[in-house]
């Protein structure tokens, strides 16, 4: 027991200095001009990449894990939020306290994440096909996710859906269609399976610090 009680104390203090390194992504997020709220956690290099005329803004108290072990559930990329040229102006908006892991966020046109929505390990959002000179793409459609949304290990949000507030959406789902709030949904596509209870019941999600 006192050998597991070291190997325990050991991984929380190579956590908390990862974390001191991961505020080199502060610096990376101002090299390319992302807003970037305060308090906002690092773990692993966080990947940004805005396109001139574009938008990145991230609010307050937002965890971020991109090494592989960060989340114990298991990480297979860091986190990437990109914004690319197109037609329109893209924008990716995120909330306070929301939580990331492995997450990549692509924005041709608009990306909204509302506050405290937890996105699971190697979760995608896009809002576009992405190969926009093959004529076999169609147009960029914004993406919104109300607020206590959460997404599961390995959920893809495609362009044009909007994510109720307090939704759960299961393990392995591709979102390809709108799904309606306080919802458990689940699937390739995605369909809602039942209702949650809203009110007092419904509590929000606040992002743990690592």
């Amino acid at each position: 027991m006192k050998f597991r009680s070291i190997a325990h104390t050991a991984y929380t203090i190579s956590v908390k200095w990862q974390e001191q390194w991961g505020k080199l992504n502060r610096l990376r997020a101002a090299w390319w001009g992302v807003e970037l709220g305060t308090s906002s956690h690092f773990i692993g290099r966080c990947f940004f990449k805005k396109y001139p005329g574009t938008n990145i803004a991230i609010g307050k108290d937002c965890t971020f894990l991109s090494k592989a072990a960060s989340n114990l559930i298991g990480i297979n990329r860091p986190c990437i939020l990109s914004t690319h040229q197109s037609d329109y102006q893209a924008t990716i908006k995120i909330g306070n306290q929301c939580g990331f892991s492995g997450t990549v966020i692509g924005a041709f046109r608009s990306i909204s994440i509302g506050n405290h929505v937890r996105c699971g390990a190697n979760t995608l959002i896009t809002d576009a096909d992405w190969h926009l000179d093959d004529p076999r793409s169609g147009e960029p459609a914004p993406i919104v996710i109300g607020d206590n949304v959460w997404l599961g290990v390995n959920c893809t949000v495609m362009k044009g859906v909007t994510i109720g507030a307090n939704t759960v959406i299961g393990a392995n789902s591709v979102v390809t269609k709108s799904i309606p709030a306080n919802v458990i949904a689940a699937g390739n596509p995605c369909r809602v399976i039942r209702e949650l209870p809203v009110g007092k019941n419904a509590v929000p999600f606040t992002a743990q610090q690592p």
